[in-house]
């Protein structure tokens, strides 16, 4: 396998960071994970925007352009083998000893690593997933909103409990507020229709800013939908008639069963996609093949 490392394509083994880098000792690194259509990343321009502001908070200075990284991400897929891939970029802050620094970090590790696309069968987008209440809490941002970094223990935990709970290959794991209200999936943001309003968890809520969502409230706006960023509970999801995911992978996942905490099960809707999931991800795909240039 090759892997990007600091604009150089390498044998992934080589691809290698310090242990006195901050990333490994404090946490201190972020990441963007995205996939392609065509051979190109699909919103790498909002996904650097993200990476880019998120650096610029903790002090890491990470200036690669877009065309730059767009190059890079090309030729480790071309390394590997790869027409399409399922990618990662992460920026880790770089050697700087022992102790916590008041300065900047100055020469950051930028990795590339790339693995085959794995998208669900069409099927699924058809029949729908399965989404399980946790009782692992989402924990609150570091900072003033929640930045894709490194630090992932909380999603590890709750991937644990879904795991230990004996859920099906496909279930997604939701995570409450500690207040208890709704916040996100393990690794996806929600969403819901409620009286013919398309709704999802506020960012005030300390979930990820997903990039997909902010997409999907995008099209769903120019599609005539009527959308609402707030404040929700367990129970407006069980009044929702229709309910579905967004990651970039997976892109909009269609949810139609619910399991809550203690394993009771109820059907979403009509128990199948429902019509504005179905018409959001078609949407998407069009507009992810439009910028390919397919």
């Amino acid at each position: 396998m090759k892997a990007g490392y600091n604009g150089t394509v390498v044998d992934a083994d080589k691809a290698v960071i310090s242990v006195y880098d901050h990333g490994f000792l404090y946490g201190m690194g972020l990441f963007e994970t995205f996939r392609t259509y065509g051979g190109r990343p699909y919103m790498l321009d909002r996904h650097l925007e993200r990476l880019k502001e998120g650096c610029r908070e903790l002090g890491i200075r990470f200036d690669m352009e877009e065309e730059e990284v767009r190059s890079w991400i090309a030729e480790v897929m071309a390394g590997n083998g790869l027409a399409d891939a399922y990618v990662r970029l992460t920026v880790s802050a770089g050697e700087a000893g022992l102790g916590l620094p008041a300065d900047d970090y100055g020469q950051p590790n930028a990795i590339v690593l790339v693995k085959p696309l794995q998208v669900p069968d069409e099927r699924e987008y058809l029949a729908g997933r399965t989404l399980r209440l946790l009782r692992t809490a989402r924990n609150t941002p570091e900072g003033v909103r929640r930045l894709k970094s490194l630090h992932y223990m909380n999603n590890i935990i709750a991937r644990r409990e879904l795991a230990a709970s004996g859920a099906a290959a496909g279930t997604e794991g939701l995570m409450l507020t500690r207040e208890g209200m709704l916040a996100e999936g393990i690794v996806s943001n929600l969403f819901f229709v409620r009286d013919g309003v398309v709704c999802t968890p506020a960012v005030e809520t300390g979930i990820l800013p997903g990039i997909t969502r902010h997409r999907v409230l995008e099209l769903a706006e120019s599609a005539g939908c009527r959308t609402e960023e707030g404040l929700y509970r367990w129970s407006d999801l069980l009044a929702a008639s229709e309910i579905w995911t967004t990651g970039s992978v997976q892109e909009l996942m269609p949810i139609t069963t619910l399991v809550d905490a203690e394993g009771m099960s109820r059907k979403v809707g009509s128990g199948e996609a429902g019509p504005v999931a179905l018409r959001l991800l078609a949407l998407y795909r069009q507009d992810a093949r439009q910028a390919s240039g397919d």
